[in-house]
């Protein structure tokens, strides 16, 4: 019975991140904003490897931001905002 629950939880984090992934890429923000929620998605998909339930709310957290339009700053190559 664990065993389906975290096959669930294993198939919904991936469909969850397949949306993320695909809703970073059509956003019309400059590109320092994408790279910076690129990386927070290889950060959660890693995370998925060792704690699943952690990696889920992580992404829970970042599709809110998403939705919400909460983007990290965009810095140029000097690193001011």
């Amino acid at each position: 019975m664990e065993r389906d629950t975290q096959l669930q939880l294993y198939g919904f984090v991936a469909d969850q991140l397949k949306e993320a992934h695909a809703r970073v890429r059509s956003l019309q923000v400059p590109e320092g904003v994408r790279m910076a929620l690129s990386r927070k998605l290889l950060v959660i998909t890693a995370a998925a490897k060792h704690d699943l339930a952690g990696a889920a709310r992580r992404l829970d957290r970042l599709m809110n931001d998403l939705d919400e339009g909460r983007f990290p700053e965009d810095r140029d190559s000097d690193g001011t905002p």
